[in-house]
């Protein structure tokens, strides 16, 4: 059955459509947007399978005027809450004002990225650019957020490599501003050893290195790397949600389902780590590596031992020394905990928001209102980093 678009929106440089999923005939030109990428077609049809009852996932498919796909670029359609990582007083003063208008900063947005991870932006198919694309989406998605009834258009998570592309939205009403950041660390070290020798404090190495003789008392703490987890997912799932539970920030929420298929539909880039004590399942890591770069998405924690062992500092140790050996060159982790990744002696990675509404007339009120809603500004430890000031 051929997949009739949800809508159509003409544009100069030849249509936009909005679809559930990427028909068939379209399916090369998906693979080709985002076959360069660590997250590529495959993980976002992955996402929207495992992860759909969270949001509307989307596919726009960019056509020339000669009905050409030239690209294919995911997007959600969300709820979200504005006032998110604002600092209490802020909270405070919202839901005061909630109680006479229950929706107030509750917005319904078009979000252009991932549900679970970064965003990229979409390859050009003639120009093998994402150029021509950043462009047709400055066209297109104010007339399409406006017939979906959505009151913003965001592009979440969006690395800074796309600031040389993604500024000129701004010139149409868009704000940049940093969302929580994620950070990085350059494995040019031949060894962890040499690691605690040449990056971090004296106090820091003595520090690490009580934790981790903590961590090895008892029973021995072994590590296994698996592609496909299916068989261990009842034990592993509860560990992510005793460590989302404690996160003040959540977005996404994993399923089974999201965890069994990531390595069976990304063999060549999913690792999971996995650590057990007594043979018990004690902690593990979803990563992807590609080209290079490792990404530690997602943990999970036995928090009945994770403090006394220090479960996070030994984890995070084994990570990178399996990195090394694997001829890994940049770890890098999901925003959130910032403290001990600013001791480890990370850089932050920025990531942006592109925010604007689809009615023009609001953008100067967003412009004034964003800054001081975006969370990095209240997050003390961001502000202890010596690249804090690449995020704006």
């Amino acid at each position: 059955m051929i997949d009739q678009p949800l809508l159509t929106q003409a544009t100069s440089f030849g249509s936009a459509s909005v679809h559930e999923t990427v028909p068939e005939a379209d399916r090369l030109a998906w693979k080709t947007s985002f076959g360069r990428y660590a997250a590529d077609h495959r993980y976002y049809d992955l996402v929207r399978e495992t992860l759909g009852d969270q949001f509307a996932h989307r596919y726009l498919i960019l056509r020339d005027g000669q009905g050409v796909a030239r690209a294919v670029q995911p997007f959600l359609v969300v709820q979200q809450d504005l006032i998110t990582g604002t600092p209490a007083f802020v909270r405070n003063l919202v839901e005061k004002i909630r109680r006479h208008f229950p929706s107030f900063l509750k917005l319904k947005m078009l979000m252009v990225g991932c549900s679970a991870g970064e965003g990229d932006i979409a390859f050009d198919q003639t120009t093998s650019s994402v150029a021509w694309v950043a462009g047709a989406l400055k066209e297109a998605l104010p007339p399409i957020a406006r017939k979906l009834k959505t009151m913003l258009i965001v592009f979440k998570d969006m690395p800074r490599c796309y600031r040389e592309f993604l500024d000129d939205l701004r010139t149409a009403g868009f704000t940049r501003i940093p969302s929580m950041p994620a950070t990085r660390l350059e494995l040019t070290f031949s060894d962890f050893e040499e690691y605690l020798r040449t990056r971090l404090s004296h106090a820091m190495r003595k520090n690490l290195r009580r934790k981790f003789r903590k961590s090895e008392s008892g029973d021995p703490i072994e590590l296994s790397v698996e592609t496909d987890i299916s068989q261990y997912v009842d034990d592993l799932y509860p560990l992510y949600r005793q460590t989302l539970s404690r996160s003040e920030f959540k977005f996404e929420e994993l399923t089974k389902s999201y965890l069994c298929e990531l390595g069976k539909r990304l063999p060549d880039r999913a690792k999971f780590l996995i650590w057990r004590k007594g043979g018990k399942i004690v902690a593990f890591a979803s990563c992807v590596v590609h080209d290079g770069v490792l990404k530690d998405n997602y943990i999970g924690l036995d928090y009945s031992v994770a403090l006394d062992y220090h479960l996070y500092f030994m984890t995070w140790r084994d990570t990178v020394i399996w990195a090394l050996k694997n001829g890994v060159r940049i770890y890098h982790s999901a925003p959130l905990n910032y403290d001990p990744k600013y001791h480890f002696r990370m850089d932050l990675e920025p990531l942006d928001l592109y925010v604007r509404s689809p009615q023009g007339w609001l953008n100067p009120i967003f412009r004034l209102v964003l800054p001081l809603l975006e969370p990095t500004r209240y997050d003390r430890t961001i502000q202890k980093f010596a690249n804090r000031n690449e995020l704006w």
